[in-house]
């Protein structure tokens, strides 16, 4: 891998040229694109030149150990293990990085949070579960937006739809797509019984209108008055927009916002991405099955997740990780889960590509 690293800063070196280019930086799309490729190739130059670094000191502590001086032989000895050590953990972490960026790892996300099987215990955990990726968004730095939603007389969601718009937010949460189990005494339980209940979760990379190709002549709106609680004046008139794409029978419904035109434009939004998504998985799909036997397929009909509260354990199914942590994880602590699925992404991408 090392005799890569010089075609790897000629590549770099091209990139800051162009990037310097006032015809460039005044082009915001072409900027942007290299400002992508190149934080992608920064961390490629850095851990080359650190594996050249190790390698170049593990050949002089070699060398040394030959040495008629026993003092420095023993001492360059006792480097030798640690420094193999080292370069072993580094060429793990090249082999990562020079797996090739998936090109939809720094979209900003749409996320569908709906209940599933268990009525209104289900809706209150997809309110948890809103509450969870809102804090993690937060620690992120992201900004978290709500589209639409269905709530319930008791606080729950039956269903909701959000914008989360920040720094590699899709290749952050894409893994949390399917179904997502919990096991606790409801709060609407009176005889102290665990049940189980199970809330889906969709995320979907956001779609820009140039993305997407969608005719007006495919879209059937319908405007109706919008349901649920008040408030805002959202249910006192016909503002609610419901969008049927006809050639796939996609539906989406807004009605959260104030006007017609507001929920229309967010509906536009979400069938956007949900179509993006639909496009995005046929190719996945010709190119191979994503990894699915290790993290899985990112298929909303999977469990993927059990959250057990007497024990405070959450399990990831895909990747076998057991934590112990669940009370911290539901207030948004969600790294090491989600690194862990990083990693496991990884290594199977390496052993696909070896």
């Amino acid at each position: 891998m090392i005799e890569k690293l010089e075609d790897f800063r000629k590549q770099l070196d091209e990139l800051d040229q162009k990037l310097s280019d006032p015809d460039v930086m005044k082009d915001m799309g072409k900027y942007k694109n290299l400002m992508l490729e190149r934080s992608h190739l920064v961390p490629i130059v850095e851990e080359l030149s650190n594996l050249k670094t190790l390698t170049e000191n593990l050949a002089d502590n070699e060398n040394l150990a030959r040495e008629e001086d026993e003092e420095l032989a023993a001492m360059a000895k006792e480097e030798i293990p640690l420094l193999k050590e080292q370069i072993e953990q580094c060429e793990k972490r090249c082999k990562m990085l020079l797996i090739p960026p998936d090109p939809l790892e720094g979209k900003n996300i749409i996320m569908e949070i709906r209940a599933g099987t268990g009525g209104e215990e289900a809706a209150l955990f997809a309110s948890d579960l809103y509450r969870m990726y809102s804090y993690y968004a937060e620690s992120m730095h992201w900004k978290i937006e709500e589209i639409d939603s269905n709530p319930t007389e008791l606080g729950g969601y039956k269903e909701i739809i959000l914008s989360i718009n920040g720094k590699d937010v899709y290749g952050s949460l894409r893994w949390e797509s399917g179904v997502h189990r919990v096991q606790r005494v409801p709060e609407t339980e009176s005889g102290g019984r665990i049940h189980t209940s199970a809330v889906t979760v969709a995320v979907l990379p956001e779609a820009e209108e140039t993305e997407v190709d969608i005719r007006q002549e495919d879209l059937r709106i319908d405007v109706m008055r919008a349901g649920g609680p008040g408030g805002q004046c959202v249910n006192t008139t016909e503002s609610a927009v419901r969008i049927t794409h006809i050639p796939t029978g996609l539906v989406v419904i807004c009605q959260n916002q104030k006007s017609q035109l507001q929920n229309r434009v967010e509906a536009m939004r979400v069938l956007r991405s949900r179509l993006y998504d639909l496009e995005a998985g046929k190719k996945a799909k010709e190119r191979a099955e994503e990894r699915k036997s290790q993290v899985g397929s990112g298929d909303r009909s999977e469990r993927i997740r059990t959250y057990n509260f007497p024990q405070n354990r959450l399990t990831d199914h895909r990747i076998n990780l057991t934590l112990y942590k669940l009370d911290l994880i539901m207030e948004g602590q969600l790294q090491d889960v989600i690194e862990a699925l990083k990693v496991a992404a990884g290594e199977a991408a390496l052993k696909e590509a070896t």
